[in-house]
């Protein structure tokens, strides 16, 4: 009764109930404000990565871009003959040797976290012996271009154009293994501006080249090849005066003969990563190869273009969070911070899909409109307002694959995933379009089939991601580094 009375006597002391809601209720506002404060630093730390990848992504690609613009004033024949060696030659090398250097990103991503800094100029000189042996090995298809595209049906002219366009970008080809390694080498160690300045230098360098030898002195078909040649050359040459010449002071040590030593693990690890990304890469290109057997109009393979150029433009963002998981992810592993290598996926792929909620808004508000842009036929701008849905729901997914996709390049899993995109793609994805087209629903029924494809994906590289152990990952990584 006493207690009773002094708590009635002073109704300002709070019960013991009444301190124990309290106290719970100053610990969770400290764990929202902490939680909060720890997305928002992974967030800088993802678009330190991400944004300057994203910005050197479009730089480069826009590059392809404006010379096929440039090269309209030539005529018809030349602007098909670029058109052929950039959409399908190129993309195919492109693919499999950027695909190949994100077995850099893994290594070197990994060794930074460890702070064994000395190991990442090793790994990217490993990386140099790989990737230029194997764009060697791929010049065929720059060789016999011509040829090969005589036997698939191609007009001779265009065919004989399309090949000698092919052999002066050989050069162009050959820069990919340096430019693509550079630049994971440098995105491992956060040293991102440096990439931004030269991608925006070359770019500005190629519009002004392009200009002045293209469209004024009217050089012809193998003046643009070389034009675009020394633009990725001049990137190039950028990135390694700075990597070598005092810009990583701790990283790259010189030339180490160590770099041949281990060379058929690296090329393992980095063939599965170019099997992985060249799939992804080439998957929705197939669209407009297979509709071409269908008997469609040729209103409908112009809308279907747009809609795929649409797509390879918005994909650039995804690819720059590709590069920015795969790198958060590998420092935090390479760390023994398997938490950490958690907590940025989550950020990740919360990220990423608020951006491609974004871009699907903006297609399905725009739809009537969204092919303005590339035409004014108002038969091609009806059929692209008819794949607006399928384009829009592209978009979304593709925001959530690559950043799955950019925690196996962290973790090294690439050959899984390289496994996984067969699967998907090309066991479940193409023959599914290829049904449905055959049902007689043409390219709508194709396109949803392939995206099917892209549904089974990202669910099994989902269950695969929930499912990981980090702690063992973050093991393996260090034990990895280690030996």
């Amino acid at each position: 009764m006493g207690t009773i009375h002094q708590e009635e006597d002073h109704p300002l002391i709070p019960s013991s109930s009444d301190q124990t809601l309290h106290l719970n209720r100053e610990q969770q506002q400290p764990e929202e404000s902490n939680l909060i404060s720890k997305t928002w630093v992974e967030s800088k730390k993802l678009w330190l990565v991400a944004g300057p990848s994203i910005f050197s992504r479009v730089a480069m690609f826009s590059m392809t871009v404006i010379t096929q613009a440039f090269a309209g004033h030539l005529g018809d024949l030349n602007l098909a003959a670029i058109s052929i060696v950039t959409t399908v030659i190129i993309s195919i090398t492109f693919g499999f040797l950027l695909g190949m250097a994100s077995a850099l990103e893994t290594l070197c991503g990994q060794a930074y976290g460890a702070k064994q800094y000395h190991k990442l100029g090793i790994y990217m000189q490993r990386s140099w012996i790989i990737l230029f042996f194997c764009s060697i090995v791929l010049l065929p298809l720059f060789i016999f271009a011509a040829p090969i595209l005589k036997l698939i049906g191609q007009p001779a002219n265009v065919a004989d154009q399309t090949g000698l366009f092919a052999v002066w970008l050989i050069p162009f080809h050959l820069s990919f293994p340096f430019q693509f390694t550079l630049q994971r080498f440098l995105q491992s160690q956060l040293k991102t501006a440096v990439i931004v300045w030269v991608s925006g230098v070359a770019l500005a360098v190629h519009v002004l080249v392009s200009w002045v030898f293209v469209y004024k002195l009217r050089v012809g078909i193998v003046g643009t090849a070389i034009t675009l040649d020394f633009s990725w050359w001049l990137s190039v040459l950028g990135l390694f005066v700075y990597a070598v010449c005092g810009g990583c002071p701790l990283s790259w040590t010189g030339f180490s003969a160590q770099a041949f030593l281990g060379l058929w693990d690296f090329f393992k690890l980095s063939l599965a990563s170019g099997i992985m990304l060249l799939l992804e890469n080439f998957y929705y290109r197939i669209l407009i190869i297979v509709s071409g057997y269908l008997h469609n109009t040729e209103i409908a393979i112009d809308a279907l273009s747009i809609c795929i150029s649409i797509f390879v433009w918005e994909s650039m963002i995804p690819l720059g969070f590709l590069a920015g998981t795969g790198v958060r992810v590998a420092n935090d592993l390479g760390a023994g911070n398997a938490k950490g290598a958690k907590f940025a996926t989550t950020v990740s792929v919360i990220t990423s899909l608020a951006v491609g909620f974004f871009f699907w808004s903006i297609v399905m508000a725009f739809h009537e409109t969204l092919a303005m842009i590339f035409t004014s036929s108002s038969s091609v701008i009806t059929m692209v307002n008819k794949f607006s849905a399928l384009l829009a729901f592209t978009i979304l997914l593709n925001c959530i694959q690559p950043v799955l996709s950019g925690v196996a390049v962290g973790s090294g899993w690439q050959c899984v995933v390289a496994f996984v995109n067969i699967g998907s793609y090309y066991i479940v994805g193409v023959p599914l379009g290829i049904f449905f087209g055959w049902l007689q629903f043409g390219i709508t029924g194709i396109w949803a089939g392939m995206i099917c494809g892209t549904v089974v994906q990202t669910l099994i590289l989902t269950i695969i991601t929930l499912k990981c152990k980090w702690e063992i990952e973050a093991q393996k990584a260090r034990i990895h580094i280690s030996n």
